[in-house]
């Protein structure tokens, strides 16, 4: 699964690396489209700013840093997320295939919209990938019924040494007996 993984993050980063250079290369080419989305967005987001063209240029960062961060395994996870996140504005903004009026573009546009959400899934699919290792919360709920197996273990063991002992304290003759309930 390792090599599996090894040439699979490249290849679902690459889009995104070119697709970023290509789009931090000619941002006014996508403004434009990008304004119904990117405007209200920024107005709910601190310190981003509304000027389309700077937003446009900070998603193609985003999908440039994280693309090349999938690609080379360094948190690959947080990359996946990051870039997910960065692909459904660009997706809702350019790919609105139902405000299309002619057949043959709202097709095409369709079909770039689902391919979008495509790579959304495959995003999330990596996102939650664990290389084959438990997930925290697998490994939270193991350490949890250890714990409270120990504790079972324990009190099992504690009642049988008290058991032991209250028997021994019977054996012992009478005067024993005085002296050691005369402590307690």
């Amino acid at each position: 699964m390792t090599v599996l993984r090894k040439a699979a993050r490249p290849m679902l980063a690459s889009v995104f690396v070119t697709g970023g250079l290509s789009t931090l290369r000619d941002p006014a080419r996508v403004a434009p489209a990008a304004e119904p989305v990117a405007v209200p967005v920024a107005t709910r987001v601190p310190r981003l700013p509304e000027d389309p063209e700077q937003l446009v240029k900070i998603n193609a960062a985003v999908q440039i840093g994280a693309g090349l961060m999938l690609a080379t395994g360094r948190l690959p996870r947080v990359a996946s997320l990051a870039l997910a996140g960065s692909l459904v504005p660009t997706t809702i903004a350019g790919h609105a295939w139902w405000k299309e009026k002619d057949p043959e573009r709202r097709a095409q546009q369709r079909t770039q919209f689902m391919k979008n959400l495509s790579l959304i899934g495959g995003l999330l699919i990596a996102a939650a990938d664990t290389h084959g290792k438990p997930s925290v919360a697998y490994r939270a709920r193991g350490a949890a019924a250890s714990g409270r197996s120990t504790a079972r273990r324990a009190r099992r063991d504690a009642a049988h040494t008290l058991r032991g002992a209250s028997g021994t304290v019977r054996t012992l003759p009478s005067s024993a007996r005085k002296a050691v309930s005369e402590h307690l």
